[in-house]
């Protein structure tokens, strides 16, 4: 039971105290994909935690499981585990581990549910409202998988709609107001969004914060996901368009109302100021050194939780 009882305190600790200080790193606006991957790295090792301690719960509460689990160990791995004395635990611990795991699972079909049929109502409604370009007139497959979709609005704005026909929206506001290359600037933003399927992201974060909402590591890292990828897309555009060209375009583009997107929160709203400052900063990314060194401690976590489940059978081993 040494294993098991581990997993629960290493998921503890790593679902509590570990975003406390990784929300106070200051290197996360130099680096926003690596801070991704961080907390990336931190939510799959709490939820191996809670997925190698159902295993280990299952097993010591039903034989017939401990018997097919250690089926091909070698001889001792099995008692190592100590898990055939503690069946009322391992009930008491299976099942509560696999109600969070079916809510867990629930919360993430609802989430994906709701963004689709958002996006699909979404898409009707450009349907509806404003045709799309036709090819090689700015939709050209030789500069982009996604489509462009021009949309009658005095306001500026542009957003992406992802999915299997991901599309670029912007407003003729957009149009007139932005210069080539901040136009430029904001279709290769919401490229970046489209790309590297952040929505995807901003969904599971979403769904595991509401389907837990008292596990700090979840809504802390739905939170840190909404900044990192604005960030992350801010990044994409300086690079292939420059960083002042592309704050110019943020700040063009929020003086309707909103920040790239017809959906913008007020949170989003009142990180418009620090993007601008960041892009206009131009703060050096980190030294490759420094960057693989926290890569390595990312996926330091994850790895310990799957060598804290092997522990005891391969001290059997030695």
């Amino acid at each position: 039971m040494t294993a098991l009882f581990g997993l629960l305190v290493l998921g503890a600790v790593l679902a509590t105290v570990a975003p406390r200080l990784l929300a106070r790193v200051r290197w996360a606006d130099r680096e926003p994909v690596l801070a991704l991957l961080v907390w990336q790295c931190l939510v799959v090792a709490v939820l191996l935690c809670c997925v190698l301690a159902l295993l280990l719960a299952t097993s010591a509460a039903l034989p017939p499981v401990r018997a097919l689990l250690f089926s091909t160990a070698p001889h001792g791995v099995e008692a190592a585990y100590g898990l055939a004395d503690a069946e009322g635990w391992g009930r008491l611990t299976a099942a509560l581990l696999a109600a969070g795991g079916l809510w867990t699972a629930y919360s993430l079909s609802r989430e994906v549910r709701s963004a689709r049929a958002l996006r699909d109502r979404r898409s009707a409604e450009l349907a509806h409202r404003a045709p799309e370009l036709p090819e090689g007139l700015g939709a050209r497959k030789a500069a982009g998988r996604e489509r462009l979709v021009v949309l009658e609005n005095v306001r500026p704005e542009a957003w992406s709609l992802p999915g299997p026909s991901s599309r670029l929206v912007v407003t003729t506001g957009a149009l007139q107001q932005l210069t080539d290359r901040e136009l430029a600037a904001v279709l290769s933003h919401e490229r970046g969004h489209v790309r590297h399927r952040h929505h995807w992201l901003a969904q599971s974060a979403q769904a595991l914060a509401s389907g837990f909402p008292g596990v700090g590591v979840f809504s802390a890292f739905r939170d840190q996901v909404g900044e990192l990828v604005e960030l992350a897309a801010d990044d994409r555009a300086a690079r292939r368009h420059g960083r002042v060209t592309t704050a110019l375009a943020l700040v063009e583009i929020n003086s309707g109302r909103g920040v790239f997107g017809a959906s913008c929160t007020p949170q989003q709203l009142a990180e418009t100021p620090h993007r601008v400052d960041r892009l206009l900063a131009g703060e050096p990314r980190l030294p490759v050194h420094h960057r693989l060194r926290l890569t390595v401690a990312a996926l330091a976590a994850p790895a310990a939780a799957i060598l804290l489940a092997a522990a005891p059978g391969l001290v059997s081993l030695i």
